[in-house]
């Protein structure tokens, strides 16, 4: 029996506990039997729920208390006090409840309550607003989540997934942390079992090119002559990497990070490998740079930027994220290119050379909008889409990586490529599809993790006056908010879990 199970936190909530004990508002972390639950009190009305966010383990009793809702510390997840819904991604699968006894001034937890069915969004949409077939082209976050959510809706109609990828839906932060560093198994990254697709009436096609979408006449066509008709449409096709463009690129031992499949040549590689070279100081590149030296490889790590990650979360932050990676013996050769790529070095424009047995390229990635603009729907750097996911053709929608919405918090049309947005926006676009009229108006959200240093990001900042630091970022303890005019439209944070939940709400709540 493992220490967490022989001391389950806090009291044992079936012994009871004082009313009192919980002040309006507030949770408390306790135990029945070896599972840890959360009891929290809205007025009059008691909740219990289990404890332990379902996406990455979470502890939800550190996290915010919002109505009838709590949200996860870790990465944001929102879960319905009432039934244990997840009720906003990354999390996708339902807490446990209990039930709940009140004696005079105690209250006492018992048995599991059978799971309810969840909350349903979808309302009565009439007949003709909802579809009998969706077609969704892409297999990635978007795409995932817009299917799930029909179907944990119970929505009936036919759903075909298209995705050009060899694999599953998978959960693609994973691969650049715990998965790439050996720290987490394979059977973690799909985000379900192979199975979960024809249990759920989904129909899922791997390897499926689409090459083109008939508007008029709703129906895809496929790289192997099939075509497929659709009354709605969801484009999720995400983004692809950018490929380098120097005499060496398609050498065996250049690599992008995208897919599972590359991140299985990458392990691959690495196994054979004694100095890998990054090419890019972005979060992808620097997430790889970490898992690769939890590998015990040396790592390079080659970009144009005079700090890493400075564009994005400022020079602080940039220059505290160098340090820590040198910390843990990667070498920067920054304000530097890689010129060309000869067998097992690298040519810099700088005129030096190193030694590569494998070479990973971060250094960006474009939005896959080829089918939109094939088809003629509105661009503006991704496919334009209003506050309902919907494309200039009415009956096409778009999510994820490659939709440029209209945010209300810093009032312009934003596209961004987080895993989160990704999948909030699908389930979004899901209940749309069929009749639902809901706004797309979640705070964009995003998570780092390099070594043991997680960094949280909420709201968009592409542009800032003003950067504002409390705390100390050296001592892993800090909140940066990004203003411009005095409005603050971003914030960063390491380990100030809190503050950051409380950042998005006042966003959410435009109190900022």
């Amino acid at each position: 029996m493992s220490e967490a199970q022989s001391n389950p936190p806090g009291p044992d909530l079936t012994s009871g506990i004082p009313v009192n004990d919980i002040p309006d508002g507030r949770m408390i972390l306790g135990h029945v039997g070896e599972d840890p639950v959360l009891l929290a009190r809205r007025g009059e009305e008691f909740f219990a729920i289990g404890a332990t966010c379902s996406h990455y383990g979470g502890p939800l009793a550190e996290g915010l208390m919002v109505e009838d809702t709590v949200r996860c510390p870790w990465h944001h997840a929102c879960f319905s006090l009432r039934t244990g819904e997840a009720l906003r991604a990354p999390a996708l699968s339902p807490l446990a409840c209990w039930a709940i006894v009140r004696r005079d001034d105690k209250l006492f937890v018992r048995n599991k309550r059978a799971t309810p069915a969840p909350r349903r969004h979808l309302g009565a949409p009439s007949a003709a607003a909802s579809p009998g077939k969706i077609v969704i082209v892409g297999g990635g976050a978007a795409g995932f989540a817009a299917a799930e959510k029909l179907r944990r809706e119970q929505w009936q109609g036919s759903i075909v997934m298209l995705s050009d990828d060899e694999a599953g839906p998978v959960d693609r932060p994973n691969l650049s942390k715990d998965y790439l560093a050996g720290n987490a198994p394979e059977d973690w990254v799909p985000l379900r079992p192979d199975s979960y697709y024809a249990e759920n009436g989904i129909e899922l096609r791997l390897k499926a090119k689409v090459t083109d979408i008939d508007v008029r006449a709703r129906k895809v066509a496929l790289a192997d002559g099939d075509s497929i008709p659709y009354d709605r449409l969801l484009l999720a096709t995400g983004a692809e990497p950018v490929h380098l463009a120097i005499p060496g690129a398609d050498l065996p031992h250049v690599r992008v990070l995208r897919s599972l499949p590359d991140c299985r040549a990458i392990i691959a590689l690495a196994a054979k490998s004694r100095q890998v070279v990054v090419l890019g100081a972005s979060f992808i590149g620097l997430e790889v740079a970490a898992a690769l030296r939890a590998r015990k490889l040396e790592v390079h790590v080659v970009a144009p930027d005079k700090r890493p990650m400075e564009r994005i979360l400022g020079p602080q932050i940039g220059d505290f994220v160098r340090a820590l990676h040198e910390q843990h013996g990667v070498v920067f050769h920054l304000e530097e290119t890689a010129s060309a790529i000869e067998g097992n070095q690298i040519m810099l424009k700088s005129g030096r050379t190193l030694d590569a047995d494998l070479v990973v390229a971060g250094i960006g990635v474009r939005p896959r909008t080829q089918l939109a603009e094939k088809a003629g729907l509105a661009l503006d750097r991704g496919v334009l889409v209003d506050a309902y996911l919907t494309t200039s053709v009415p009956e096409i929608f778009a999510a994820g990586d490659i939709a440029r919405w209209p945010d209300p918090h810093c009032g312009e049309n934003i596209r961004v490529e987080h895993w989160v947005v990704a999948e909030r926006q699908g389930q979004t676009a899901a209940l749309n599809m069929v009749g639902a009229r809901q706004p797309y108006a979640a705070v964009p959200f995003f998570w780092s993790q390099h070594y043991d240093v997680p960094i949280n990001y909420v709201g968009h900042a592409e542009q800032w006056d003003d950067l504002a630091l409390d705390g100390d970022v050296a001592a892993r303890d800090c909140l940066v908010s990004y203003k411009r005019k005095g409005r603050v439209l971003a914030v960063a944070s390491i380990y100030r879990d809190l503050e950051s939940l409380k950042a998005e709400l006042a966003m959410e709540q435009n109190a900022m």
